[in-house]
């Protein structure tokens, strides 16, 4: 159905408006950014199957264009570059909220943050959050992919972009797509090995974070680092 069809209090444009954006499923505020659907196919449905093929928010986050281009009725470039631009600022502002106060003092936005950046990926991805000396973000880098071993990721290079970014400590970080957030031996043994070489250079691992779809773990909080 045409949003124009619907009932005003129930189009999108009008509740954001009036009852603002809370009221809103993430759907319709999806629609919003549409404007139309397709021959057929309402934008509200539009909106709905885009969230369901990519896994809800977390997974359209991280949606390239060329994956948005081959969804119906994505074929035109306004609606994509539109979808990038919003998708781009709101990984933007998180980062640029965390960058103003110390990490150690809010832990749910940092496990938010990554699961928003790493959670939804299909491959394991290994990143490092470089922190200054009052543990406030500077840099969220992802170092390594594929298959995480000891041998796969590099303590020379983590330290090399520490001392790069001046950083006065770090928050490791990597997904696993399987769905368990459970610390394998391979995630102890890296953790250990980080921790020992960037000792050498004074900078401190204040943790290992490990985030899957809708959930995440705290090795420091399990006592595990």
């Amino acid at each position: 159905m045409p949003l124009k069809d619907l009932p005003p209090d129930a189009r999108p444009r009008e509740k954001l408006l009036t009852r603002g954006a809370d009221a809103l499923s993430d759907a319709e505020l999806l629609a919003l950014l549409l404007r139309t659907g397709t021959a057929g196919r309402g934008v509200l449905q539009m909106a709905q199957e885009l969230l369901t093929h990519f896994g809800g928010l977390a997974g359209l986050l991280h949606t390239s264009a060329r994956d948005l281009q081959q969804f119906k009725g994505l074929g035109g470039p306004a609606k994509r570059a539109a979808l990038l631009a919003v998708l781009a600022l709101a990984r933007r502002a998180m980062a640029e909220e965390l960058k103003t106060r110390p990490l150690l003092g809010d832990p749910q936005a940092v496990h938010a943050y990554l699961k928003l950046q790493l959670s939804a990926r299909p491959h394991e991805v290994f990143a490092v959050l470089f922190l200054d000396n009052q543990n406030r973000l500077i840099a969220l880098e992802e170092l390594f992919r594929g298959t995480l071993t000891q041998t796969s990721v590099y303590p020379r290079e983590v330290a090399v972009r520490a001392l790069h970014h001046h950083a006065a400590a770090v928050i490791l970080a990597h997904n696993h797509p399987g769905g368990s957030v459970q610390p394998s031996q391979a995630d102890a043994a890296i953790t250990q090995t980080l921790r020992a070489a960037l000792a050498l250079v004074d900078v401190r691992v204040l943790d290992h974070v490990i985030v899957a779809p809708g959930q995440s773990l705290s090795m420091a909080e399990k006592g595990l680092l």
